[in-house]
């Protein structure tokens, strides 16, 4: 399951992408510093957008949810079938992920990126913080689609760009968001 991914969206990307789909972005005091990022691990901050007022807000949040049980690790992506999800929706921007095949060390790597894009996003929920649980999000699954069926049993939700307002504002059931995307949606390449 995706434990990797990369965020190389410069500001002005997100702010010229979102107006263009009706998803103003809400400006901060000033542009946030967003180094480009080829690995993303767990635990780690990373952005994610956010619905606030009447655009979207961009925020710096710790990737996987606390975990519910003691020595568990922390929940990183979330099972979507059957699931109804009316609070904490969230997109999590993505340039490319990443998957691994093999059982020996150094395992393959598989890149996937959108095919025509630049940049997409996933379909996440993030929680606020709790106690000593800082902020945080998980990233939601679903069944593989056929570009990414060959290589794992499980996919990262990639949402089409005219779906990510009906993600956050529960305009659509979950069913016709939270699945995986036709042939050739990906692209895919091996880099190691």
């Amino acid at each position: 399951m995706c434990n990797d991914y990369a965020n190389r969206i410069s500001y002005s990307d997100y702010v010229e992408v979102l107006a263009l789909i009706g998803l103003p972005l809400v400006a901060p005091q000033a542009a946030p510093n967003l180094e480009p990022r080829d690995d993303i691990w767990p635990t780690e901050p990373a952005p994610i957008l956010r619905r606030r007022g009447e655009g979207v807000e961009l925020a710096q949040v710790r990737w996987g949810f606390a975990p519910t049980r003691p020595k568990a690790g922390p929940v990183i992506n979330f099972r979507s079938e059957g699931r109804r999800f009316a609070s904490g929706r969230c997109l999590v921007p993505a340039s490319h992920f990443y998957e691994f095949t093999g059982t020996r060390s150094p395992k393959a790597k598989w890149k996937f990126t959108k095919t025509a894009e630049d940049w997409f996003c996933f379909a996440g929920l993030w929680r606020p913080a709790k106690g000593d649980a800082p902020e945080a999000f998980t990233l939601l699954t679903t069944a593989p689609g056929p570009d990414v069926a060959p290589i794992h049993d499980r996919q990262m939700v990639v949402l089409e760009r005219d779906e990510w307002a009906a993600w956050l504002d529960l305009t659509r059931p979950e069913a016709e968001l939270l699945r995986p995307l036709p042939a050739g949606s990906l692209q895919v390449e091996r880099v190691r």
